[in-house]
């Protein structure tokens, strides 16, 4: 779903590199595969410097974006990549990275996932902790993945604008990966946006149902015939054949950019495709090309310019230059050695 040509053809000028590893590794191994991760983004844009180029600061973007290349963003999805040592989120900071994911999939030691069992009502003593250190080094504070306590724990002990990475509207699927209105409304006096994803999942609840089955049956099939995958491989054939895939459109996703500005406000909204997280794309947002298929649909709708330059990238970059004002602004404190 990219590639430097497709990056080209969809007028892209700077993204955020997801540093992913799966938040069942803990501890020094997750710092490990942590480090091989980030090595393995900078050695990619250090591969084509006529084309890439790794940023720090919102200034670099914006530097990087007027040279033509690409501005190259670092960020790492799940806290459990720190392996519960604020040391290791400084030294992260130190190798570009400029957001971290509270959680992935699973709740952590000290902060509640949305799509886990809560343990902490939110966000852990240590959890605040994080919070406060990210805000000291001017790292984004990212919000998808995380349960709406963990969200309203994190904006509130927060200093400097949060991001979600790529999340939608709750409001108009009810998924526990997208933002809630009561969140939503937090947005304007924190500054911080919401990156609309384009996850089929969380874009249509057709989709969702869909998938959801899909899964009960796949379970199901397996449950028969725990020794014979062929069968297995067969019965979800029918399945698909008489059950066929919903159909996610742009239109939907404008549909969940226009909620989010209109409840959240212009300043708040953002894209955070997702591309290369997922298997399936919504129809007409295949790859990093098709980025201006949602744009068109949004001048379709009235959009402004000026709105939709601040959805394109200027609502992330203010963000940005909140949290690295507020770490100027801490250049005095300590760094913290809280332990979880």
């Amino acid at each position: 779903m990219t590639d430097i040509a497709r990056l080209r053809d969809g007028r892209v000028g700077g993204q955020f590199w997801s540093v992913y590893i799966t938040g069942t590794l803990l501890g020094d191994e997750a710092i490990r595969t942590t480090i091989e991760q980030i090595d393995t983004a900078r050695r990619l844009i250090d591969t084509y410097p006529r084309d890439l180029e790794l940023a720090s600061t919102a200034d670099d973007m914006v530097r990087i974006h007027r040279r033509g290349r690409v501005g190259s963003l670092l960020g790492i999805e799940g806290g459990r990549q720190i392996g519960g040592s604020l040391a290791a989120l400084r030294r992260f900071y130190d190798l570009g990275v400029r957001y971290m994911t509270l959680t992935h999939s699973q709740t952590t030691e000290w902060a509640d996932s949305g799509t886990d069992e809560p343990k902490h009502d939110g966000l852990a003593p240590f959890g605040i902790e994080v919070v406060k250190e990210m805000n000291r080094l001017g790292m984004l504070i990212d919000l998808s993945h995380v349960s709406p306590a963990t969200a309203a724990d994190a904006i509130a002990a927060s200093r400097a604008p949060v991001i979600f990475s790529h999340s939608d509207a709750f409001a108009l699927n009810p998924h526990p990966r997208n933002v809630p209105d009561e969140i939503l409304r937090l947005m304007p006096a924190n500054g911080g946006v919401v990156m609309v994803t384009f996850v089929p999942a969380f874009v249509s609840p057709e989709y969702r149902k869909w998938a959801s089955e899909r899964s009960a049956e796949e379970a199901r099939l397996k449950s028969l015939f725990p020794n014979i995958k062929a069968k297995v491989d067969k019965g979800l054939k029918a399945w698909d054949a008489a059950n066929p895939r919903p159909v996610v459109t742009v239109p939907q996703v404008a549909d969940h950019v226009e909620h989010v500005a209109r409840i959240a406000g212009q300043d708040h909204v953002g894209i955070g495709g997702d591309l290369d997280g997922i298997d399936v794309t919504v129809e007409g947002l295949d790859g990093v090309e098709d980025y201006p298929n949602l744009f068109a649909e949004l001048i379709r709708r009235g959009w402004s310019d000026a709105n939709l330059a601040k959805l394109a990238g200027g609502n992330v970059l203010r963000a940005l230059r909140g949290a690295e004002k507020v770490a100027r602004d801490m250049r005095s404190v300590t760094p913290s050695l809280a332990k979880p």
